[in-house]
């Protein structure tokens, strides 16, 4: 059975799994759904098909290119070190967190670059279509990142009486991400959690020739 599931055939299937889930979401909304329509699951989870330029959770920081090809060079240093530490043996779940976090960036790295030429613009009025006869939305590496989970975990106002902020709206949980901003938060806070030390420790080792 170590044989069959191997550090490096359990790194390709996280990569190939979460990738593969991510997509068929991101798809499947895109098709399916008006930009900023919203089905409620329940009071505090909603699923509200958005699309954004920037990085995770919505957030728009520099060019959209830049961003595209920041996303293209982190990705090949993390996959580099992925192949580093699977070489060297490194343990099966810092290797499975080093993984999430790379699928998640690489999943959001295909929307980017390719989503623009292969759909039509969603908006209020038309659902999008793969492959338009029109042609995409927006030439290559100018896709936009496809969002759907919405938390509105707490959806309320603040107090009167409280000074500055008295009677505004206030939601906690705001962001809306996707399934790859998912895997990329579950891998970073499982590597904080878990293995803090050891990251430190197979940083020191990939280094030795």
């Amino acid at each position: 059975m170590n044989k069959i599931f191997t550090k490096g055939r359990i790194a390709l299937l996280v990569i190939f799994s979460v990738l593969i889930i991510d997509q068929i979401i991101k798809i499947y909304i895109k098709t399916h759904m008006y930009w900023h329509d919203s089905i409620r699951v329940t009071d505090w989870f909603y699923i509200y098909f958005t699309e954004n330029n920037g990085m995770a959770f919505g957030m728009e920081i520099f060019g959209k290119l830049f961003l595209t090809l920041f996303r293209i060079v982190a990705v090949t240093g993390i996959g580099w070190y992925l192949v580093k530490i699977v070489k060297r043996g490194m343990k099966t779940g810092y290797i499975v967190c080093v993984s999430l976090i790379l699928t998640g960036a690489l999943g959001n790295i295909v929307d980017s670059v390719f989503y623009g030429v292969l759909f039509n613009e969603s908006t209020h009025s038309q659902i999008a279509s793969f492959l338009p006869e029109g042609g995409g939305y927006a030439s290559l590496f100018y896709g936009k990142v496809v969002d759907m989970f919405y938390f509105p975990i707490i959806d309320t106002n603040w107090p009167q009486w409280m000074p500055f902020v008295g009677g505004e709206h206030f939601i906690f949980f705001s962001p809306i991400f996707n399934f790859a901003d998912t895997a990329i938060s579950c891998g970073i806070i499982a590597l904080l959690l878990f293995y803090s030390k050891y990251l430190n420790d197979s940083y020191h080792a990939i280094k030795k020739p």
